[in-house]
């Protein structure tokens, strides 16, 4: 069976202001999501399933029913505030989607093979797809889940700090714990993160971080149906919480139903984290369209 991947992009919206101004940073005005489609479907994945509000649902099949109708299946979902929470009541000043575990969940009527999961503004490389669908295909089980793990160095932005998950990775390439360090820069010609309290601690430029690329089997809609439960218990009076991916694969790991494998990789990663970024990533891809690597149209 071939896997599928889901695109968490319920968030764009509110970040480009309108679906209309995607922006387009390949040769041929190819989004970043373009490239992840693309090797996605050369990786051998079958199906697409993105995740998106349902207020910019026209817009954006728009945008990507042209160029991948023939190529691949394509489904939607849509995050809605209230799915899945049960008897809980959603505070009124509650404006913040529930978080990426959150958008997951909304999909289970949508996934019934082995997935993968990734952001719509991560540019992840070829290398992580291959591994990722292999993985998928042949070592996925219940109780066996993944992420890719990237070298921090090559995630960095130069023009301020990135949020990463920090993975601890045991003796047989096995997550034993994952940790959101959201202050990460370059200082002089060291990576440093630092703590609440502005403390600075040094990171090695090779340790594996997340970017939020995960391998699941279709059991883990289930533990986070039970685990959002529980955080709504917990968050629901918060206007700001949120339930993460991490806090599910950390779960998961802890009350032993299972591990999460590690894949390592030598991609590098590029994003826009900064308005500032663009440029380079624009440049990243034309140098890879140039090594040969992307055809200068993807959809030709």
């Amino acid at each position: 069976m071939q896997p599928t991947l889901l695109i968490l992009a319920a968030g764009m919206a509110s970040r480009y202001g309108s679906l209309k101004q995607i922006q387009q940073f390949g040769p041929s005005g190819e989004t970043i999501i373009d490239y992840s489609i693309y090797d996605a479907i050369s990786a051998g994945f079958g199906k697409i399933v993105f995740i998106i509000r349902e207020n910019f649902a026209a817009e954006f099949k728009e945008i990507f029913e042209p160029k991948l109708k023939g190529r691949v299946e394509v489904d939607y979902v849509f995050q809605e505030m209230d799915a899945f929470v049960g008897n809980h009541t959603i505070p009124a000043d509650r404006t913040k989607p529930w978080g990426t575990a959150h958008a997951i969940l909304c999909a289970k009527n949508a996934i019934n093979e082995p997935f993968a999961v990734i952001n719509a503004d991560d540019f992840y490389g070829t290398d992580s797809f291959v591994k990722m669908a292999a993985f998928l295909k042949n070592d996925c089980k219940p109780d066996v889940y993944s992420v890719v793990g990237y070298e921090l160095g090559k995630t960095i932005s130069e023009h301020g700090s990135v949020s990463r998950g920090v993975c601890e990775v045991g003796a047989t390439q096995n997550l034993t714990a994952i940790n959101e360090r959201t202050k990460i820069y370059k200082d002089g010609d060291q990576i440093v993160y630092e703590d609440a309290d502005g403390g600075k601690h040094p990171l090695a430029a090779n340790t594996p971080v997340s970017m939020n690329f995960w391998g699941f089997h279709p059991s883990v809609f289930q533990l986070s149906q039970d685990l959002f439960t529980e955080f709504l218990d917990k968050n629901i009076s918060n206007p700001k919480s949120e339930f993460f991916i991490p806090i599910v694969a950390d779960e998961f790991i802890r009350r032993s139903k299972g591990e999460v494998k590690v894949l390592p990789t030598s991609a590098k990663w590029f994003g826009v984290t900064y308005k500032e970024d663009a440029p380079g990533v624009q440049a990243s891809l034309s140098e890879l369209v140039k090594k040969g690597e992307y055809p200068d149209n993807l959809w030709k």
